[in-house]
């Protein structure tokens, strides 16, 4: 008897000391993971330019930053996506068919123009591993099904998708372009940009629009709030998976969102609200599935589709 209570008061020793060191590992992975959002810092330039303010990824400071534009409102409406490394932004409400590229804390506009007017509704997307944008979509008319590609230098007009997608947004799925819904029309139609032209892909469950799309590392495609016209355009919360040709919702926004905006930075997505104005932090395992989700902070306003840029604790402050 007195052997088998020592055997069991060996048992529960080795077992208390596995979970301390369970704790201490969780611990310790919680505080790199804090290390590494504190390391996180992303430009936010707004609808008004001296607005424009720096945020951290673990929600601990935002600050002004001071951007350099030709007109205040310069950013309104615009799209936004890296080119060779550098932020361009294209159309919008100031300008249509401006091109223009953030050099250090002013942003040039370039001689090279858009093809079509995008005033607003657009969406500008990397493409071959950065060293190109599309752009694509627009107000009205056909404007809405058009597209064009920007190499830093000149711009081309490439295929049309087959339906419009005003305000569809542009994300990657399975390394490949791809818009949801439309504003206008009203339809649940995803379709991704071949080599070849359009294709369609399912049909996303919900009438949406107004999202924002983010491609993984996975090759699935994220479809962010939004709004559903099923519903009578109402606000939307869902984080919704296109994965293996199935969409599936994984989560929820912790406030329902639409015009907002999205970046992916080291297994995190930072969501830049602009009815509620929270900023809120996703974040994803090593595999890319979503653990938590969290509100680091709010924008100082009602900022909708805010340019986002990943960039340094001190830039432009």
């Amino acid at each position: 008897m007195r052997v088998k209570q020592e055997s069991r008061i060996l048992d529960l020793e080795n077992a208390q000391k596995k979970l301390t060191e369970l704790v201490s590992d969780l611990e310790s992975e919680l505080k790199t993971l804090k290390r590494e959002k504190s390391d996180v810092f992303i430009l936010v330039i707004t609808k008004s330019v001296d607005e424009s303010y720096l945020q951290s990824g673990d929600g601990s400071s935002q600050i002004s930053a001071t951007i350099n534009a030709p007109e205040n409102n310069y950013a309104k409406n615009a799209a936004h996506a890296l080119v060779n490394g550098k932020l361009h932004i294209f159309g919008g409400r100031y300008d249509g068919k401006k091109i223009a590229r953030l050099d250090d804390c002013t942003l040039n506009e370039l001689t090279v123009r858009l093809n079509e007017e995008r005033r607003i509704g657009h969406a500008a997307l990397s493409i071959e591993n950065g060293k190109k944008a599309l752009i694509c979509f627009g107000n009205s008319g056909e404007i809405r099904k058009t597209c064009e590609i920007f190499d830093g230098s000149t711009t081309v007009s490439t295929f049309a998708s087959d339906w419009t997608h005003r305000f569809g947004g542009l994300g990657l799925y399975k390394n490949q372009p791809t818009s949801v819904g439309c504003h206008d029309e009203k339809h649940q139609k995803a379709e991704t940009l071949s080599a070849t032209g359009w294709i369609a892909l399912p049909n996303h469950p919900k009438r949406i629009s107004d999202h924002s799309l983010v491609g993984l590392d996975n090759q699935s495609m994220l479809l962010i709030g939004g709004r559903d016209w099923g519903n009578g355009g109402a606000f939307q919360s869902g984080i919704w998976q296109l994965k293996d040709e199935n969409w599936n919702q994984i989560g929820e926004l912790l406030q329902a969102e639409y015009y907002g905006s999205a970046i992916y930075i080291d297994r995190s997505i930072y969501h830049f609200g602009y009815t509620s104005k929270a900023i809120e932090r996703l974040d994803f395992n090593q595999d890319e599935d979503l653990q938590t989700v969290e509100e680091i902070g709010n924008q100082p306003g009602n900022y909708y589709l805010p340019v986002l840029f990943q960039t340094v604790s001190d830039y432009c402050i």
